[in-house]
């Protein structure tokens, strides 16, 4: 009886541990876990020795400390996954804060220097994550497509559903995200010129810096990201196809996050490949830098009246941005280092 229950819960220690470890060493820990119970039967330390072993190996796995089990090139495609995840936060975080502001920049220009200049720096780390986004996509799907059509390899059916999981959601989000974009706030927005840059005697800042179809699309995609949440009756009179809009939206988020995280880490990708993604790490992160430094130069003045005032989800936001910020630089400066040359 008491060997049993030694087992369970050994058991459910193990479970700390990231699946890769377990499998190579779960065995021989689970008998070694089995054996110090016998001897220490009412120890207050093995749990937290345990988790802090499990949670230094999960973050190993991730690419973000040590090694993982697999080592060498798993290494650094764990690195880029995790990167490639907090970038994707980052972004999708910072695109519902930026939506916010393209509204009010498209009725008038803002009153505050810090929100204008903040503005300029995001828009301009927007474009800079869409064309990374671009160039980092296409060598990994080509890799995709390439082990997808050949048979006979052990983890094809991982990568054939992260695949099929990816184009799913970005068909949900584009189908949606372009129906709701019709119903945009910034539609119909009065002309105006910032006077912010000149040159050549042209206005190089106004409300054309935003192009409206990517700040409406922006916009639908993270309706999701809102304090309506808190409160039900106010949630209540929005269409009930907007509501449903914006509890399926951020799944179809998770989804594509996941399946981007999978297919870097399971296809396999070749050392050249994985070079070049390593390369575009440090681009990655000084765009994240950018846009923080002029999200985080908004909120801390307030942004003004209107639909720039920055108020408590925006703070919020901030400190989401910060945290992903201080995970994808730890995971771009080792995918940089053990990136294969």
């Amino acid at each position: 009886m008491r060997a049993g229950s030694d087992a369970r819960r050994a058991g459910l220690l193990l479970r700390w541990y990231p699946r890769g470890w377990r499998d190579r060493y779960g065995e021989e820990f689970t008998e070694l876990l089995i054996s110090d119970m016998a001897e220490r039967p009412r120890s207050l330390s093995r749990p937290f020795d345990v988790a802090r072993g499990g949670i230094v190996a999960r973050l190993a796995d991730a690419g973000l400390c040590g090694f993982p089990v697999a080592g060498g090139a798993e290494a650094s495609a764990a690195s880029l996954a995790s990167l490639s995840t907090c970038l994707t936060v980052f972004v999708i975080v910072g695109a519902a804060m930026w939506s916010q502001l393209t509204v009010g920049w498209q009725w008038s220009a803002p009153a505050s220097t810090a929100t204008m200049a903040g503005m300029v720096a995001m828009s301009v780390a927007m474009m800079a994550f869409a064309a990374l986004a671009l160039l980092a996509t296409l060598p990994v799907a080509w890799v995709v497509m390439a082990r997808l059509m050949r048979a006979g390899r052990a983890r094809d059916g991982s990568v054939l559903v992260s695949s099929v999981m990816f184009l799913g959601c970005v068909a949900v989000l584009f189908v949606g995200g372009r129906h709701f974009g019709n119903g945009w706030p910034g539609t119909g927005g009065h002309p105006w010129a910032a006077g912010f840059i000149r040159f050549g005697g042209h206005e190089w800042v106004g409300r054309g810096l935003v192009p409206g179809g990517f700040a409406a699309f922006s916009w639908a995609a993270t309706l999701s990201v809102t304090t309506y949440w808190l409160h039900p009756a106010a949630l209540a009179a929005f269409p009930p196809a907007e509501i449903a809009w914006m509890a399926v939206s951020p799944l179809a988020l998770a989804g594509a996050i996941w399946a981007v995280a999978t297919a870097v880490r399971r296809a396999c990708l070749p050392p050249r490949v994985l070079a070049f993604q390593a390369r575009l790490a440090g681009p990655a992160f000084l765009a994240m830098l950018l846009f923080f430094a002029g999200c985080g130069g908004w909120v801390a003045s307030g942004g003004g009246q209107g639909l720039y005032r920055a108020g408590t989800i925006d703070a919020t936001g901030v400190c989401v941005l910060a945290l992903a910020l201080a995970v994808a630089g730890k995971a771009a400066w080792r995918s940089r280092r053990l990136g294969i040359r």
